[in-house]
């Protein structure tokens, strides 16, 4: 019997900025019912654009895609009723209450009017928002907010649900508050597609995981599967500073198949005897006279799977995510 789909994505490409940019280059994915796929990548990779398609916001140039069977370019009033959506910044009105949010949304997805207060408070409550039910949403810190943003994605108990980088920007408090509430989603039944940035985010929620470059998937797998397949040990060494980093570089490469990353003053490699290799970087580091401050070796973890398949690693976006909470703050402020 084959497995039911919730979100089957085939081929799909997109290209901006007249012709120059390709978004998608032959997009796939699954998402089985019932399940959490986490979609990772770099900045530009490609993410938010497939989220955008499958939720009708866009249009694809060429593909096809399908929300619990119906296709997203021809029935898409069918899959906006099938699906909820919480994107990278919360969109809900700050001049209204928390309630007044939920219920403008119910009024928007034409909910029975008998129906729609009890969804509200039912929401509320299950969100921690019951308390601040009354008081105006800019009054709401980001974890309130982004709590909020997902309650109303849930208004009309969709069966899917698109969240496109959730907890971006949120002190580590409220993003696990989040995952507690996402797990328990899923429990109840919801599919989730989850693009992330945090990898111990897709780690923690994620049955498989999808990584995505340049618009093409380039791994497809279980997070304990794709762990297992970059090799047995990451051995990690730190010197006195970035130039010797890079001369440690070049001296250790040797040492594995996979590409030594040089990150400020430390080097990863990527080793299969983890325990003689780093006796190896040892000795031949001593012998150039270069300081070892640090060494450990580690079983791979998916930010190790997402740098060797990316080239990069997930603190690229750090710098980007911590301007956009300052500018989302000073907007709060100024509206407050």
């Amino acid at each position: 019997m084959s497995e039911i789909l919730a979100v089957e994505a085939r081929g799909l490409t997109k290209t901006f900025s007249k012709g120059d940019v390709k978004a998608l280059d032959g997009f796939d994915l699954d998402v089985p019912v019932g399940q959490v796929v986490g979609l990772l990548g770099p900045n530009g990779a490609g993410k938010t654009t497939a989220v955008r398609i499958l939720s009708t916001i866009l249009a694809a140039d060429g593909g096809t895609a399908r929300i619990m069977g119906f296709d997203v370019a021809k029935q898409a009033g069918d899959v906006r009723k099938t699906i909820g959506l919480a994107g990278q910044f919360a969109t809900v009105d700050e001049y209204l209450t928390g309630f007044e949010n939920l219920d403008m949304v119910g009024h928007l997805c034409h909910l029975p009017s008998t129906s729609i207060r009890p969804r509200a408070t039912e929401l509320l409550e299950q969100f921690g928002l019951a308390d601040a039910a009354d008081r105006p949403v800019s009054t709401y810190s980001g974890g309130m907010r982004r709590r909020l943003d997902l309650a109303a994605a849930l208004v009309a108990r969709p069966p899917v649900l698109f969240l496109d980088e959730p907890t971006t920007g949120l002190d580590p408090q409220s993003r696990l508050g989040l995952w507690d509430v996402i797990e328990a989603l899923v429990a109840g039944g919801t599919t989730v597609l989850l693009t992330t940035q945090y990898l111990e985010e897709a780690d923690r929620l994620a049955n498989r995981v999808v990584v995505i470059n340049a618009g093409k998937v380039i791994a497809n797998g279980t997070p304990a599967d794709l762990k297992a397949d970059l090799g047995a040990t990451v051995l990690e060494v730190t010197v006195g500073d970035h130039d010797q980093a890079l001369r440690s570089a070049e001296l250790l490469k040797d040492l594995s198949s996979k590409v030594v990353h040089v990150d400020g003053d430390s080097v990863e490699i990527t080793v299969e005897e983890g325990p003689s290799v780093a006796a190896e970087a040892i000795r031949r580091l001593d012998a150039l006279s270069i300081p070892i401050l640090g060494l450990s070796l580690h079983e791979p973890s998916l930010d190790d799977v997402f740098l060797a398949l990316t080239g990069q690693k997930t603190e690229v976006d750090t710098e980007a995510l911590t301007e956009s909470t300052k500018r989302r703050g000073r907007k709060a402020k100024e509206t407050s």
